[in-house]
């Protein structure tokens, strides 16, 4: 039951990363007449074969200097994507690499809306979950990484703790 709660609000907030309706107005054309609209951004590429195109994102990521590794995981229509970096480098240049990374999946139209990490942990979890995946077992596997990931990031509140489970915390 914990494992199917995780997966809904994993994919929840995979949902929720579009964009949301804008209360903001836009001029109407009929008030400017040499105004017109153009869609300026082309629309996300479907991704019929996952594993061809986490393969060629992580190729096109390897091959930008600074960049030692990268592992990729398909999500839908969204690709994830984990960056090994030298750790000695200072968060400036990780920061740059990381760019850098961003500016040459921006051209591919399976990139260009992908996410890109450079968090050692996080690449870690997706290196497992590409592993997972691999081994055939892409929901499990996603769904155990993003429970961990998760559990990481919802703090624990005392009011949700049980009455008169310590938890072994502060005994002696």
């Amino acid at each position: 039951m914990m494992k199917w709660t995780v997966w809904m609000l994993a994919v929840s907030l995979l949902a929720g990363c579009g964009a949301g309706a804008r209360n903001e107005t836009s001029p109407s054309p009929q008030n400017n007449p040499g105004v017109t609209a153009q869609q300026a951004d082309p629309q996300k590429k479907e991704i019929n074969d996952r594993d061809s195109v986490a393969a060629r994102l992580c190729a096109l990521a390897t091959g930008i200097a600074g960049v030692k590794d990268a592992r990729c995981v398909v999500i839908g229509n969204t690709a994830v994507i984990g960056i090994d970096v030298d750790e000695r480098l200072d968060r400036g240049r990780v920061g740059t690499i990381k760019y850098s990374v961003a500016e040459a999946l921006r051209n591919d139209p399976y990139g260009v809306d992908a996410f890109v990490t450079a968090d050692m942990d996080l690449s870690a979890r997706i290196r497992e979950m590409r592993a997972d995946i691999d081994r055939g077992r892409p929901v499990a596997g996603f769904a155990e990484e993003m429970s961990d990931i998760i559990g990481r990031i919802i703090p624990q509140l005392p009011r949700d703790l049980a009455p008169g489970n310590t938890g072994g915390a502060g005994q002696s």
